[in-house]
């Protein structure tokens, strides 16, 4: 099973936007473009809305059927660890294996020298094709390093041969995920974590790294432009080079994760991998709930309201909605309006407070990021909610679909 160059992951919290989601995807490829869609879910967003890894099958199998989309497609097993994989194995077919909790866990003292030893031909100066600096590789780096990430590609490991006795080798993609921690790997770095994954035979197709600046759920990239455009290029030249090197899968590509809405790294991303002629995987995760909430304002009426109850209700609850993702949100409290402000908004004004428009007057990500990570609130709503999605599905199908085509895959390869 492989993944093909380029493939959008999709997340859907309610799973009710399958159809506009895959809409979207069929639009770019009708212009020569063959992106797979991935619907990713999290173990985290399955316990909020009370939903099952099989609610994720069923919703991608569907969407195929009816707009009889006959590319690839896979199903994710999002941000998965050895606590939680079990309920995805029967109805996944890519597992994105999350290891940053591991990483700087300590490992055998025996393991470490064996790998410093088998890296004993790259110790001295290392030129990667396409590096416009030769790295020096020493062997207390090679001990820092392994010291740091041992541990997590081990991990890797044992989940993905777990996965591999439950599926059968070649039965799913497998994705390594290092991108919830504090720091950025530097492309010395993941030359060295490609190696440990080859060494223990993970045949990662995606890889997931930390990169420098922040990539806040739903908002734009905030960091230095140029000091991400190198590491992006670094770290496709240094998968290129491992993919030779250590005989990794020649599909593995670079991972964005958050890569909803940063648009102003798009461009740079184009360029790369053009330039290099190379694959990308990025994931949109919320932005599809974020378009259901934008949908019912936009439907007004009873819809509006209940867009509106969910601001009020994640209002006063928002610092138990926002602590499981502080480290990808940043809320200026100040800078969000009251219940009763936003109670007498009209439909306009409510949508373009929320819709992702870069320069719009309206358009304000504090309230964006509020409403990102408050799903729960919509779950706990049960029915009132679901029923609303289905009532105005056209609506906010047309605001999905635009969201994926316009705002995203226009950007990510010049469309």
């Amino acid at each position: 099973m492989q993944l093909g160059k380029f493939s959008l992951g999709v997340g859907d919290r309610f799973s009710h936007q399958g159809e506009a989601q895959l809409r979207g995807i069929m639009k770019a490829n009708s212009q020569g473009l063959e992106i797979n869609p991935v619907w990713n879910k999290s173990n985290r967003e399955h316990t909020y809305v009370h939903s099952h890894p099989a609610d994720t099958r069923k919703e991608a199998d569907a969407a195929v059927a009816a707009l009889g989309y006959i590319g690839q497609y896979f199903v994710d097993a999002d941000h998965i660890n050895f606590s939680n994989v079990a309920p995805f194995v029967a109805h996944s077919d890519f597992f994105t294996l999350d290891v940053a909790s591991f990483i700087g866990k300590e490992s055998n003292p025996a393991d470490i020298q064996a790998f410093i030893s088998s890296c004993s031909k790259y110790v001295g100066k290392l030129q990667i094709p396409g590096f416009d600096h030769v790295l020096e590789v020493t062997p207390e780096m090679l001990e820092k390093i392994a010291n740091k990430f041992l541990a997590a590609t081990q991990q890797a490991a044992d989940i993905y041969n777990f996965l591999k006795t439950e599926k059968g080798v070649g039965n799913f993609i497998t994705e390594v995920s290092m991108d919830e921690v504090e720091s950025p790997q530097t492309p010395l770095e993941m030359l060295f974590i490609l190696k440990m994954l080859a060494d223990k035979g993970v045949p990662a197709q995606t890889i997931a790294p930390k990169f420098t600046g922040r990539f806040n759920k739903g908002v734009d990239y905030k960091g230095d432009l140029k000091q991400f455009a190198k590491e992006f290029e670094e770290d496709v030249l240094v998968i290129d080079f491992a993919v030779k090197e250590f005989g990794l899968p020649e599909e593995l590509k670079l991972s964005v994760h958050s890569g909803s809405d940063k648009f102003s790294i798009y461009p740079i991303m184009a360029d790369v991998i053009k330039k290099h002629n190379k694959g990308l995987h990025v994931k949109t995760a919320g932005t599809t709930w974020l378009e259901e909430v934008i949908g019912l304002s936009v439907a007004g009426g009873e819809a509006l309201d209940l867009a509106k109850q969910i601001y009020a209700n994640s209002f006063n609850r928002s610092e138990e909605l926002c602590a499981p993702y502080a480290d990808v949100i940043e809320i200026d409290n100040s800078q969000l309006p009251s219940i009763d402000e936003v109670n007498a908004w009209t439909s306009e004004k409510f949508a373009n407070t929320l819709r992702h428009i870069p320069g719009h007057a309206d358009y304000n990500p504090n309230f964006r990021q509020l409403i990102h990570v408050a799903y729960k609130v919509a779950s706990e709503m049960g029915d009132t909610y679901t029923g609303m999605l289905e009532k105005y599905a056209d609506i906010i199908g047309n605001c999905v679909e635009e969201n994926i085509y316009d705002r995203h895959l226009k950007r990510l390869f010049n469309l």
